[in-house]
């Protein structure tokens, strides 16, 4: 499902041209985009008799073939959005309708969606995926958990301060929910998680694959439309190729983020939260990184004895602070662990 695309410096529709919601409360400022093919529009709107602003969004169904599908999608956004309180997603405030239209109201967040913005640094991309990593611990531990399953560039809001917000909860749905074999079409492409495209379960981990998705589309400053060109034969991201200039340790975060299997990414936002908060995202590759990032991809039995040569002659036994014994093993599963920090303690494994 397309988000309806905040654009400030959209032209002007003549006030004419707004439709008429006095009688509901409402007075229309200005269109702030359209979905054609949805049948969707939002608005700007002043609260009548008070300075609050809202957003207006309009599903409106041409087709009547439309018609199910868009009013299950628009009682499905309000029901989810009718028991959720995070400062940043927006709120229902008001819902109304008029023959042929359905209209929900929300709180206006004065944020461009990422889909408008200009290009971020590394750091700053940090924050907004620790940003919107923070609202996806809240809408997991709601009971049952709740699955956005449509985060992109274009749902994502950001101020000028660097907080997210999450918008466009017309896919969403509780986990353990059934899911109609049609609906699975509605996601957007590049972005979808495997499990999903297949009619596979879906779990806290993935919409962790979709915010994986977006943040290396942020970090390539590549347009949502133009994600398959950073998809390679096999279907995955090449990290290396397309982010060179992140840490080595960002980077190994991305790819469990991505990770085609959804048992080999972080289990649940919670645990890809704390993993990436020490995480420097710049920097060039330690030897200690370089011999990880070649023990890694191969097979544990074949490397053991060398990865135990080579570290006890070049750091000495001491290495990391983990159990007595463990170094090589916790080496060799350094993508396992929540935040490989040779610095500090492994983390505990992300329970895949």
């Amino acid at each position: 499902m397309e988000l309806d695309v905040r654009n400030e410096h959209k032209r002007a529709i003549p006030l004419n041209h707004h439709p008429d919601f006095s009688k509901q409360g409402y007075q229309i400022i200005s269109e702030l985009g359209r979905n054609r093919e949805g049948g969707r529009i939002t608005y700007l709107a002043n609260v009548l008799n008070s300075k609050q602003q809202v957003v207006i969004k309009e599903f409106c169904f041409a087709r009547a073939d439309a018609d199910l599908s868009g009013v299950k999608a628009y009682q499905r956004e309000i029901e989810i959005l009718q028991q959720l309180n995070h400062s940043r997603i927006p709120r229902y405030v008001d819902s109304f309708e008029i023959p042929g239209a359905f209209y929900l109201v929300q709180e206006y967040k004065n944020a461009p969606s990422l889909g408008l913005m200009s290009s971020f640094n590394p750091e700053e991309i940090k924050q907004i995926a620790l940003s919107i990593l923070e609202i996806l611990v809240y809408l997991q531990k709601q009971i049952p958990p709740i699955i956005h399953r449509d985060i992109k560039p274009e749902n994502i809001l950001v101020d000028e301060q660097l907080n997210a917000y999450l918008v466009d909860f017309g896919l969403a749905r509780i986990q353990g929910a059934k899911i109609a074999l049609s609906s699975f079409v509605t996601g957007t492409p590049g972005f979808m998680p495997p499990e999903e495209q297949f009619g596979h379960s879906l779990t806290k981990a993935s919409d962790l694959y979709s915010l994986g998705a977006t943040l290396i589309c942020l970090l390539t400053n590549t347009r949502s439309v133009e994600i398959g060109k950073l998809i390679d034969d096999n279907y995955r991201f090449n990290l290396q190729q397309l982010v060179p200039h992140i840490s080595p340790r960002f980077r190994w975060w991305l790819m469990k983020m991505v990770e085609r299997n959804r048992k080999r990414r972080y289990a649940n936002a919670a645990i890809a939260l704390k993993a990436l908060g020490p995480i420097e995202v710049v920097g060039s590759a330690t030897g200690i990184d370089n011999l990880i990032r070649k023990i890694i991809p191969r097979k544990r039995a074949t490397l053991l004895g060398l990865a135990t040569v080579v570290i006890l002659a070049a750091m000495g036994a001491t290495l990391m602070s983990c159990q007595p014994g463990n170094t090589v093993r916790q080496l060799l599963e350094a993508t396992e662990c929540e935040s490989f920090d040779l610095n500090a303690n492994c983390q505990e494994k992300t329970g895949n």
